[in-house]
């Protein structure tokens, strides 16, 4: 790996384009490596995981309403919908915010967590929508994701947003526009262009992972896929960007980010290195915000040694300054208290999220949100007597470079009301590479076919996983294939209507 030192450049100051991070990577983009097995392998299980969590969330009102969106734009030969039948083309645009949102919506596929947040499986659906619209082979779409992966776990590793409070969808636009190029072998003077328009055209503020969290959470990831699919398309007939997009007087770094002293360290491979940033990312067992699934495993164990939970007196969670201030007492969020917030409010509050794993001993991405278990009154309670504070240890640990030690757990502490203590801490989910039960590929598989269950048939069930475990091989005509069919009398938005403009 070279690490490159990004900083703000005075018109003046002459910086050669080949200096410009934007170049570097989309040079790193066309460079056409090999892959790794255990990349392909991992690709393969990042695509299985993407659509257990986008079929769960079929028919959620958001997920339904993108559909509908792209069923107004239908192409002969074009991309898939999930859910959709087979024999439906799509501009791949529409069919990338479609997925992407299905994707997005209950908040389960995997992540990334280092500078910034991320959650790179976003990657997949813009690359596999343009892959199936360009007659691409499965083979062009692994290599496709292993650069889209590669660029955006980098920019997380080098640039933090949510510091100057803008949405980290800015990090996963020129990945997936950098992933496109790559796929569709383009010169690196197109993916350069496309990377900056990427980056131009996808900053936008956290708001929309703050307070009353809407159903834009699910949607951000979407449309920046979207916009990567777009900027392609435009550099692709010869238009330019914004430039230098990073560096500029007047750009990103200079006027959204650290200022005009800013300055960023940003890591890449070098000319012919593997692409592997993918094994450095994790999936989700639990339906939650990634910070909590240790804290969710850590409250199953805990939960053992307290016989009443009424008779607690306060539970407190020392953490990251991450999780204490974006999921925790620290966002100073009310709504994160309130038993009457929307799913995705509830799903960025570690005191509702803890305080129901510790009464139900599981997790569930439909029951554990539903009104009713919210708004217990036991739970309400208990929830309320959950705060979270920030230990430098766990912030360190947080953002130790070396993945085998980075940590996304904390130390709990439940004081009864006779004094009694109940302490314990975790590190890791469970399911992290490093933790207890690391995922692996029947894991992925197990998690398809229990979240799609009572959705698909088992004969869908099967052809899906199939395909995708012979990615590799996938000829054009096959890739088409990969996408799950429902019934279309059990989908919600299944035809093209008139309730919005298209």
């Amino acid at each position: 790996m070279i690490t490159h030192k990004v900083r703000v450049y005075p018109s003046k100051e002459k910086l050669p384009r080949t200096d410009e991070l934007a170049w570097k990577m989309a040079d790193m983009a066309t460079d056409n490596v090999a892959l790794e097995s255990e990349v392909k392998d991992m690709i393969i299980n990042r695509i299985i995981d993407n659509a257990s969590v986008a079929i769960a969330a079929i028919n959620r009102g958001p997920v339904a309403n993108a559909r509908s969106m792209a069923l107004a734009h239908p192409v002969n030969g074009g991309a898939r919908v999930f859910g959709l039948s087979n024999d439906q083309g799509f501009s791949p645009e529409w069919a990338a915010w479609a997925n992407g949102t299905a994707v997005r919506e209950l908040d389960m596929h995997d992540t990334f967590l280092a500078a910034d947040y991320s959650h790179p499986g976003d990657n997949i659906p813009p690359l596999l929508a343009v892959a199936q619209k360009k007659e691409k082979s499965g083979k062009d779409l692994l290599r496709g994701l292993a650069t889209a992966y590669e660029i955006q776990v980098n920019l997380v590793k080098g640039i933090c947003l949510h510091k100057h409070k803008k949405d980290h969808i800015a990090h996963l636009c020129p990945a997936s526009a950098a992933g496109i190029g790559t796929m569709l072998d383009l010169h690196t003077e197109r993916v350069y262009q496309a990377i900056q328009q990427a980056v131009h055209v996808s900053f936008s503020t956290r708001q929309s992972r703050k307070g009353q969290i809407s159903s834009w959470k699910a949607y951000a990831p979407a449309h920046s896929g979207k916009l990567s699919v777009e900027a392609v398309d435009r550099t692709m007939r010869g238009e330019g960007a914004p430039s230098p997009i990073y560096e500029g007087e007047d750009s990103v770094i200079a006027y959204m980010l650290d200022g005009k002293d800013g300055s960023y360290e940003v890591p890449l491979p070098e000319k012919g290195e593997a692409k592997k940033a993918i094994l450095e990312t994790y999936t989700k067992e639990h339906s939650a915000e990634y910070q909590s699934q240790a804290l969710i495993d850590l409250a199953f164990d805990m939960r053992k040694k307290i016989t009443d939970l009424t008779k607690v007196k306060s539970i407190v969670l020392h953490t990251s300054h991450h999780t204490h201030y974006v999921i925790g007492t620290g966002a100073g969020d009310p709504q994160k208290m309130d038993p009457t917030a929307s799913r995705e409010t509830l799903d960025h509050s570690i005191m509702y999220i803890f305080a129901v794993a510790l009464e139900d001993g599981n997790w569930h991405h439909v029951d554990s949100y539903t009104p009713e278990r919210a708004g217990k009154d036991e739970t309400v309670k208990l929830w309320h007597k959950v705060s979270t504070v920030e230990d430098p240890k766990w912030t360190e640990l947080y953002h130790n470079p070396d993945p085998n030690k980075k940590s996304f757990g904390a130390r709990v502490v439940i004081t009864m009301e006779d004094g009694t203590v109940v302490e314990n801490e975790k590190h890791v989910a469970d399911a992290h590479p490093a933790g207890d039960r690391p995922f692996k590929r029947p894991n992925y598989i197990n998690k398809f076919m229990t979240l799609t269950k009572g959705l698909i048939s088992e004969v869908e069930q099967k052809r899906f996983v199939d395909l995708c475990e012979n990615l590799e091989d996938l000829s054009p005509q096959e890739l088409m294939q990969l996408n799950v069919q429902l019934d279309p009398q059990s989908l919600v938005n299944s035809e093209r209507d008139d309730s919005g403009i298209f």
